[in-house]
């Protein structure tokens, strides 16, 4: 498991970290503070007498995306390899797959050195220095 755990890090790494770098930018981008234009906030008030027809979810327009804000759709393809084609899509799928196959190792490379230094009586502690 340890050699699995080990080939597979090398090879996915450096799609996990393009898949982590990418997917903070996009939340930062969402959180980043907007800029408060007069202009844009009275767009944003209806007009006198609009009434939002029923069914319908009636949302100020959104303003002017600018900046790190108007890049969050950008930072969202780079994110899910759509910018890539099928294969971009193909290798984040199986770079998903591989963050799921690391936590599982991990934790069974970690229970098996565990059991090692108990059975040994090095230590029965569930970390150790």
């Amino acid at each position: 498991m340890r050699k699995w755990h080990r080939w597979l890090s090398v090879l996915f790494g450096v799609f996990l970290l393009w898949i982590a770098i990418t997917g903070v930018l996009s939340q930062v981008a969402v959180l980043w503070p907007a800029g408060s234009d007069p202009a844009a906030a009275a767009a944003a008030i209806p007009p006198e007498g609009f009434v939002c027809p029923e069914g319908w979810r009636c949302m100020p327009p959104r303003p002017d995306a600018t900046g790190i804000r108007g890049m969050v759709g950008l930072f969202h393809h780079l994110h899910s390899g759509e910018t890539f084609g099928p294969v971009g899509t193909a290798i984040s799928v199986l770079s998903g797959l591989a963050m799921i196959f690391f936590g599982f190792s991990g934790i069974w490379l970690y229970v098996q050195m565990w059991r090692n230094r108990k059975r040994r009586s090095l230590s029965s502690r569930l970390f150790w220095k």
